[in-house]
């Protein structure tokens, strides 16, 4: 039953269609900041994807991580 369902949740997962995912350029661009800073957001905790050199973001990654990092005035 286990296998029927990892089986299952892997074909939902392969169904959902593909977000964009974000250069550090854009993430730059959408935030306002510069180089330096985005690096800085990775190391403290914003998950990105290494493809060769190239580096880049979920958007709903940022979201999540940029949500966290909210502060109520």
């Amino acid at each position: 039953m286990q296998q029927r369902i990892k089986k299952q949740s892997q074909k939902d997962a392969s169904n959902e269609p593909l977000e964009p995912l974000l250069s550090i350029p854009d993430v730059m661009a959408l935030l306002q900041i510069s180089r330096p800073t985005v690096y800085t957001l990775f190391a403290e905790g914003l998950p990105y994807v290494k493809f060769g050199k190239s580096v880049r973001i979920f958007p709903s990654s940022l979201q999540r991580f940029l949500a966290q990092r909210e502060q109520v005035a």
